[in-house]
């Protein structure tokens, strides 16, 4: 029996875990002023608050521990040049250096999680200030004023786009190396190194640039505009407030059935249920990821599958639809596009990972905040309408958009 779009089998789970968890008071968090947090935690609610924070000295990146999930995350930002503006062929070439990237995480055997976040800010207009008062002449003529009025109006009305990639050190999987390195949080944190100097190192080779690994006021910053999208603005163009994760979480959360309130705004996670089932072009997702005027973050999880782990369910999976087919025929049935679909798809992916491709469950969400609920269906509304252009289908993620909000609008690696 179908029940908004899913049948009811499947509803059993979510609805199950918000009975429970609205009985148990877990669907209201209020931050404790008074109270001070353990040292080291997050101040982040439900399954995000045991985090921990280690500040790697050598780098001085922030590592963000998962004590349930064992896994030690970092955060880097990268540029790029303007993806839509190039050739095809170009697109093509850089598509292609990005799987390579994703293979060089396949092949390590370490990495439990990849993310790419692309997020969508109010610019403070601190760019613009800091470009004119090192190239400007302020001299009080009539050009200099009408230029400094215009950069003080337009500033702050502008948007920009900032990506991250986290990496996730799977703690479990290289207990022996943590062990050779000297054990603990400094033995997880020299193999995290190396897992990041590898990854950057292919990140160069693919022409993405990396700005650095996101130190811990960094990351502070953006745990705070997520959940405080009004004080983004405010955190960038003070560099010094904000910088500490202890006190970048939400001081206020509320979650509903279908969204979440938190501080300044109120906020909705989508899932990329459907992705195009044709061949596109390189740029597909590219009406979702230029959509103005709308705050969202767009977030692509990765989770590698080890190449021998990979071969072997590629074989399973072959030699189940060729039985099928086998039996089909012997009984005189037809064969149908869809089963042909998926055979070539099976002999596509067998064919990659001999290439040296890596094979990877992946998981788009979207999450999309506003002042406002009503600005909320608004962007929501128009968020659906391009992924329709881009050739996906999206749903939103009911009974459970506080966990889904930390995993979509955070850069910390965290499960669905």
């Amino acid at each position: 029996m179908p029940v908004g779009g899913r049948k009811v089998i499947e509803w059993l789970p979510v609805a199950g875990r918000w009975v429970w968890r609205a009985t148990g008071g877990q669907l209201v968090f209020r931050h404790h002023v008074v109270k001070p947090r353990p040292a080291g935690t997050l101040a982040l609610p439900g399954d995000a608050a045991a985090l921990r924070e280690w500040e790697d000295p050598e780098t001085g990146a922030a590592m963000i521990h998962d004590p349930h999930a064992q896994t030690l995350t970092a955060v880097i930002g990268v540029t790029h040049p303007a993806f839509v503006l190039l050739d095809p062929g170009e697109q093509e070439r850089r598509v292609s250096g990005w799987g390579r990237v994703l293979a060089t995480a396949c092949r390590s055997g370490r990495i439990a999680r990849v993310q790419i976040s692309e997020r969508t800010l109010p610019d403070s207009g601190s760019g613009l200030a800091e470009w004119w008062t090192r190239y400007g002449k302020d001299d009080n003529t009539w050009p200099a004023v009408n230029y400094r009025e215009l950069i003080g109006r337009a500033g702050p009305a502008t948007e920009r786009h900032a990506t991250t990639i986290s990496l996730a050190l799977d703690m479990k999987a290289c207990a022996r190396q943590i062990r050779a390195a000297g054990g603990g949080m400094k033995g997880t944190a020299a193999v995290l190194r190396q897992e990041m100097a590898t990854f950057a190192s292919a990140l160069r080779a693919a022409e993405i640039t990396p700005t650095g690994w996101l130190s811990p006021g960094e990351v502070a910053v953006i745990l705070r505009s997520a959940y405080d999208p009004a004080a983004g603005q405010a955190l960038e163009r003070h560099g010094e407030i904000g910088r500490s994760l202890a006190t970048a979480g939400p001081v206020g959360l509320n979650e509903t059935w279908e969204r979440l309130r938190s501080d300044s705004a109120y906020h909705a996670v989508l899932w990329v249920s459907e992705w195009p089932r044709s061949s596109v072009y390189p740029d597909f997702l590219r009406p979702l990821l230029l959509t103005s005027g709308i705050q969202r973050t767009f977030t692509m999880i990765y989770t590698p599958v080890r190449a021998d782990v990979a071969a072997r369910d590629i074989r399973k999976k072959k030699v189940g639809l060729m039985s099928d087919a086998t039996q089909r025929a012997r009984m005189g049935q037809i064969e149908d596009a869809e089963r042909a679909a998926e055979f070539q798809d099976v002999l596509q992916q067998e064919s990659d990972l001999t290439a040296g491709h890596g094979v990877l469950r992946y998981t788009g969400l979207i999450a999309v905040s506003a002042r406002t609920e009503d600005a909320l269906e608004e962007s929501v509304a128009a968020i659906e309408q391009t992924a329709v252009q881009a050739s996906c289908e999206t749903r939103r993620l009911v009974g459970q958009q506080a966990h889904a909000f930390a995993v979509a609008a955070l850069p910390l690696c965290l499960g669905v």
